[in-house]
């Protein structure tokens, strides 16, 4: 089993995105967590976890689900790295 990275695309509710991100920091320890603008004022949020590949990326999709403002989380990119 090796290491992978897990990138996710996080959607919010429109102004919800600093309270999102700042919860996203406390309670899921991203390994990098960024905002984004992807078109005319519409921003996601890029979180990205490392974790063990037999762990799977499920448990972070839930954790960010579960986040109050949080619309939709999709899994951007997933790559071995180790």
């Amino acid at each position: 089993m090796g290491k992978v990275a897990t990138l996710f695309k996080v959607y919010t509710e429109q102004g919800k995105e600093e309270p999102v991100l700042k919860e996203i920091k406390e309670k899921t320890k991203p390994n990098s967590v960024q905002l984004e603008e992807i078109a005319f004022g519409i921003k996601v949020i890029k979180a990205m976890y490392i974790h063990e590949d037999s762990d799977g990326s499920e448990k972070y999709e839930t954790m960010l689900k579960q986040i109050p403002g949080v619309n939709e989380v999709e899994v951007a990119e997933e790559s071995l790295i180790s």
